[in-house]
């Protein structure tokens, strides 16, 4: 069994590193069973399958941290690791971030994580590959190319403090986009769970997108009101969450480096959410990287900061608590939710004067990262908004503004909500389109 093998790789590493000297050991083994078909010309062109063991191995001594991780086919892979952690251990400063391992505590696990539907598409994706070439060609597009990931993935999780922890569950992960003329249109899935109708949705968007976009214009830069899809969204409002990460506001490199729980950060409409407990996002688990119990919190609430992201070392040095984010080295959010408002899409665009629906985006980059400065470029679907109503499409150009003032300029929420996974939103998301006033833009050159 998987739990026994993953288990029982964890102890004897840890064994191991405690012979050759260190203080502490923690392991956490992971092994992956995945498919993914790729999409190119309107067609399934190829299909990989593979299995996948990774080992991640965390070690101190005398107030000394290393770690390191990767894929590992023996357990000779893992003693050449502990060599190498072994030989610099002593030639590496104190950390200032160094606190004792946690103790072993009791753990609530999650029900449901596995869906047996998906491990049924893993050992025979053909179904659900013909679904979404059938769904995305219902609309009168050109062509489409795109992937779709299906898989089943296991943890486990064994400290020299004593935990020693097991955890299983499913995902898919899809994106999808489609050309017609000039235009084009994108959208993404990821989940837990195998849902026929979201992937049907998630195809049929992206197709819809491409045909209204088919004949875009260039448009001026300028102060724009614009609509973020949940891809955009989720891509900007992952940079945020990251943020929250204790370690990144040591190392100055968060928005929320002079802020502290209590200040306000963003427009009364936005709250999100650390969700590592919803049982359908694909990165929910029930314990962190040290054993510790995780649970859901709002990072921002209703417009508020409220949370950030601790392991035990960064709650030791900063005077907190561990709020079960821990990585094998830094703290990190699991699943970002930002939750409904009360408009729906088309009351959202009604509302938008002189904007944009704004779907796709990417190369996101940052010049500042305390003061938030970014710059994004849009891509696929750029719908022009005037007076309440799409009136053509527009070529690709950038947003470059700061994420203070997006927070801020938050005038409203969608009530539908959408699971959004893709290498553009690397944190799992499940989130609506959101309406943000006086967004700047500049002209895209290349």
């Amino acid at each position: 069994m998987i739990r026994d093998e993953l288990l029982g790789v964890g102890e004897r590493i840890v064994k191991r590193g405690l012979e050759k000297g260190f203080d502490e050991v923690a392991v956490r083994a992971d092994y992956y069973d995945a498919v993914m078909v790729k999409f190119a010309n309107s067609e399934p062109s190829v299909v990989q399958s593979w299995r996948e063991r990774e080992v991640g191995v965390y070690v101190s001594k005398n107030g000394r941290i290393l770690g390191t991780s990767g894929s590992v086919e023996s357990l000779g892979d893992v003693e050449a690791i502990l060599d190498k952690l072994s030989g610099v251990a002593d030639k590496i400063p104190e950390s200032m971030l160094y606190a004792p391992l946690p103790e072993p505590s009791e753990i609530s696990f999650m029900d449901n994580l596995v869906d047996d539907r998906v491990l049924g598409v893993v050992k025979d994706p053909s179904d659900v590959s013909e679904l979404i070439v059938e769904a995305v060609q219902r609309r009168p597009i050109d062509y489409f190319a795109g992937m779709f990931e299906a898989a089943y993935t296991a943890r486990a999780l064994v400290t020299s403090k004593g935990a020693r922890l097991f955890e299983d569950g499913t995902y898919i992960k899809s994106y999808i986009r489609a050309f017609a003329g000039e235009g084009s249109g994108q959208w993404s899935l990821g989940s837990r769970r195998l849902d026929k109708k979201k992937i049907e949705d998630m195809a049929e968007t992206a197709a819809r997108y491409a045909v209204e976009a088919r004949s875009p214009v260039e448009v001026e830069p300028g102060v724009y009101d614009i609509v973020l899809s949940p891809m955009v969204a989720g891509n900007l409002f992952n940079y945020v969450t990251r943020m929250a990460s204790a370690l990144s506001v040591l190392m100055g490199m968060s928005i929320f480096a002079s802020k502290k729980p209590g200040d306000k950060v963003a427009s009364e409409k936005l709250t999100i959410i650390d969700d590592p407990r919803n049982p359908e996002l694909p990165n929910s688990w029930s314990f962190d990287d040290e054993g510790v119990e995780t649970y859901s919190k709002p990072i921002i609430e209703r417009g508020v900061f409220k949370t950030l992201l601790h392991n035990s070392k960064t709650a030791a040095k900063m005077g907190g608590k561990t709020t079960g984010n821990a990585g094998l080295l830094s703290p990190h959010p699991w699943n970002m939710s930002i939750p409904a408002g009360d408009r729906d899409l088309e009351e959202l665009i009604g509302d938008v004067k002189n904007g944009f629906l704004v779907t796709n985006n990417w190369y996101t980059r940052l010049q500042n990262y305390v003061e938030g400065t970014f710059s994004t470029i849009t891509r696929d679907a750029i719908l022009i908004i005037r007076n309440g109503e799409i009136t053509g499409s527009a070529k690709k150009f950038r947003i470059a503004d700061t994420f203070p003032r997006i927070l801020g300029n938050i005038e409203a929420l969608g009530k539908n909500l959408y699971d959004i996974y893709w290498w553009e939103v690397e944190l799992p998301s499940r989130l609506p389109y959101v309406l943000v006033r006086d967004v700047h833009t500049s002209k895209h050159t290349g």
